[in-house]
């Protein structure tokens, strides 16, 4: 630990560089929006990747500060952002290329066009794709385009986000995206009604046989007895399945009358009582079911799992819908099921190869009806999904953590907006705090205590965790680290967070009374930072909308966490803040807040000094050459 007798001087870290080609530094103001909260400006959560550069002291990296903010400046006022490590000017030389992979709705090309270059190049191979993905901040696939690792390999770092523009994310490498920190968004919404239209439309054409009478009227026969069809009234539906698509097509067969079962681990049986469906196993599912409807996504324990052995469990002239993924049903198994009239019919809008091969005895078998997946296929569903990806892929490229992020923590709208402004002080607690280790000292464990007046299970922690885990380990990796792949990077270098959630008597409004991070079995370069326990130790609150920091070891601060802070431990007489002061006006720094915290008067005190610009190693030099002051150290947010 650092002696209390000694003065320490931090060196200060030069001017923090940029993969930019821009010589101008981003603005002080683009980088520091806090919260304001007014209903006109949406919640915007930063999402955007660092680089370090390297700086005189060997055991600290500097990197600028990537906010979970509210923004409330225009672009006119905020002519410069922080985009995946880069200083992005809203200006037409740097605006950002989004490669469109497969066709897009004009509605959603033109939300793109008017913030980024928009490059529609479609039916690339993967060859093709991993050329021209170098080049690309954001990708935007629907279920044709394979994402696969060679891709992120091959963006070099350079791409930022992955739209599907859909639900099903099975062609995207997920763990790939998030190891190379590139979020992954997709358009859940849009089409979940035309997707549930579509299931019920096969539902209903299959028992009439629909399709196969109208091929037959059109060759010139008139069989009436030959497609004498099923009734849907009374009959058994099991949705597997109970998400939005499944839930929805469960809602439109109650009213055809049908009973309706689901399957779903993951499905809350009160959500599914609130509609008159009850919760089964897989097995009493599709042994009951005289309708089974498939809306699971396809996964590792999904693939298949309609095969033989599902089939053998089947009721006898069971009838299947599947408007989901062809990977979830063997597709050689049903036909063998339908041969041997265990499954009486099918209706089948996605397969495992498409475009379906035309031969094949799956598509071609008379008793299965066949669409080339027209799920989301109205005009309606194609517009909304095109609006609803194009919206969240540039929310994305401008920083923003988006509700349909599906590899970063997912909370709801309504708790990234209650959260918000806890997400700032998180990460830059977490920043602080690595800053506060002695060279040398790798950091294996941290602790997070949030104080509040909830209940734990009424406090969702899992974005402050994320964030926390990003501010602790950003500043001391040489990769590119944003909330994607934060957590990944943490157990890769052998980080281990905990959380504990301690009630305090505070007002129940505010999720979190403080927050509270401490670093275990590392030295400290400022010794007052170290708790009775023996770890460094660190608090804050929000005030006002606005990160503070309140707690410094044993002694109580109050402190914006806003530009950089220089600590310092002094003795506790009179004129302490002037000789400071006179010594950052001289070199035109400007403090921005300052504190004073002690346990005894006139004994050991805690100066914290918020100030707006960097000072200079001579001004550092001569606050440690202060007689009072015992230690002081400069940090950087």
């Amino acid at each position: 630990m650092a002696s209390s007798t000694t003065k320490p001087i931090f060196t200060p870290p030069s001017t923090t560089t940029s993969s930019s080609s821009s010589s101008q530094p981003p603005t002080r103001s683009s980088l520091l929006s806090f919260f304001r909260n007014t209903a006109s400006t949406p919640i915007s959560l930063k999402l955007a990747h660092s680089h370090s550069s390297s700086h005189s002291h060997p055991s600290f990296r500097s990197l600028s500060i990537k906010n979970a903010t509210k923004t409330v400046e225009s672009a006119e006022t905020s002519p410069v952002s922080r985009v995946g490590g880069k200083d992005t000017i809203n200006s037409q030389e740097t605006k950002p290329t989004i490669l469109v992979s497969e066709k897009l709705g004009e509605a959603g090309l033109e939300l793109l066009r008017d913030f980024g270059d928009v490059d529609c190049s479609y039916d690339l191979s993967q060859e093709d794709l991993c050329k021209k993905i170098a080049s690309c901040d954001a990708l935007i696939v629907r279920s044709g385009t394979k994402v696969t690792r060679q891709v992120f390999e091959a963006a070099k770092g350079k791409l930022k986000v992955v739209g599907r523009a859909g639900v099903g994310i099975d062609n995207v490498d997920l763990q790939a995206a998030t190891e190379f920190g590139c979020l992954v968004v997709n358009a859940p919404t849009a089409n979940t009604v035309a997707a549930a239209e579509h299931g019920i439309a096969l539902l209903a054409s299959m028992a009439r046989n629909v399709a196969q009478a109208d091929a037959s009227m059109k060759a010139g026969q008139w069989q009436r007895n030959k497609f004498v069809g099923v009734s849907l009234v009374g009959k058994t539906l099991a949705v597997m399945g109970f998400g939005k698509v499944g839930s929805e097509v469960a809602r439109r067969a109650k009213g055809l009358g049908m009973e309706v079962i689901t399957h779903d681990p993951y499905a809350p049986a009160d959500r599914a009582r609130a509609i008159g469906v009850e919760v089964v196993s897989f097995d009493q599912a599709i042994s009951t079911a005289d309708f089974i409807s498939l809306h699971m996504p396809l996964t590792p324990a999904t693939k298949k799992v309609f095969n033989d052995d599902s089939f053998a469990k089947v009721k006898k002239g069971v009838r299947i819908i599947n408007v989901a993924r062809g990977g979830v049903i063997d597709e050689d198994a049903l036909v063998r099921a339908l041969d041997s009239g265990k499954v009486a019919q099918a209706a089948l809008d996605v397969f495992t190869e498409e475009p379906s091969p035309e031969d094949t005895k799956l598509v071609q078998h008379e008793r299965v009806t066949v669409t080339p997946h027209l799920g989301a296929s109205t005009k309606e569903a194609q517009e909304g999904v095109a609006i609803e990806i194009a919206e969240a892929v540039v929310g994305a490229l401008k920083g923003e953590l988006a509700a349909t992020a599906v590899n970063a923590p997912m909370v709801p709208a309504e708790v990234l907006s209650e959260l918000a402004p806890y997400v700032v002080l998180a990460e830059r607690l977490g920043r602080l705090a690595v800053q506060l280790v002695a060279g040398g000292s790798g950091i294996k464990s941290a602790k997070v205590v949030y104080k509040s007046a909830r209940d734990p299970d009424d406090l969702d922690t899992r974005l402050l965790r994320a964030m926390i885990t990003k501010g602790i380990i950003e500043p001391i990796s040489d990769s590119f680290i944003n909330l994607v792949n934060a957590d990944f990077t943490a157990k890769k270098k052998g980080l281990r967070i905990s959380e504990e959630r301690v009630v305090v008597d505070a007002s129940p409004e505010l999720p979190i009374f403080s927050i509270q991070v401490q670093l275990s079995n590392v030295d400290s370069k400022f010794g007052s930072a170290v708790s009775g326990g023996g770890d460094i130790s660190i608090e804050g609150k929000v005030k006002n909308g606005i990160p503070h920091l309140t707690q410094v070891g044993s002694f109580s601060v109050d402190v914006s966490l806003e530009g950089n802070i220089i600590l310092c431990r002094q003795v506790d007489q009179p004129g302490m803040i002037g000789q400071v002061g006179n010594i950052l006006g001289e070199q035109n720094v400007n403090v921005s807040f300052m504190s004073v915290g002690r346990t005894v008067r006139r004994r050991n005190a805690i100066m914290a000094i918020g100030v707006d610009e960097e000072p200079s190693l001579e001004s550092l030099k001569e606050i440690g050459e202060v007689p009072a002051i015992e230690e002081f150290v400069f940090l950087k947010l």
